[in-house]
């Protein structure tokens, strides 16, 4: 399965949410039947530290909803991040299903 790059933006000091349908290269639904996916935000791809999302599963469905609650979106400087989905199935294969950049803007704070 090709990564997918998704760049989103997360405004600063406000709660941030989006929901993603993960699919298989044929357009399936990829299956999240008993998986578990962290996500994370970093200044740079090999940066040491980083901020962690928030994940939920519909599993049915193939979606994963990542979130930053303001607390942690207000503790970002403004500018580029990346960021990335990591997803491990059932049998404890690790895939990543999303990347991209994330643009965190100013915040009036």
């Amino acid at each position: 399965m090709a990564v997918p790059t998704v760049n989103i933006q997360i405004e600063q000091g406000a709660d941030f949410a989006t929901t993603y349908t993960i699919t298989n290269s044929d357009g399936s639904v990829y299956n999240l039947t008993g998986a578990s996916a962290v996500a994370k935000v970093k200044k740079y791809p090999g940066a040491s530290s980083s901020s962690s999302m928030s994940t939920s599963l519909i599993a049915s469905t193939g979606k994963i909803q990542v979130s930053l609650a303001n607390t942690i979106t207000s503790e970002l400087d403004p500018g580029r991040y990346y960021y990335d989905i990591l997803v491990t199935d059932s049998s404890n294969k690790k895939t990543r299903v999303i990347e991209g950049q994330a643009i965190v803007t100013p915040g009036n704070l």
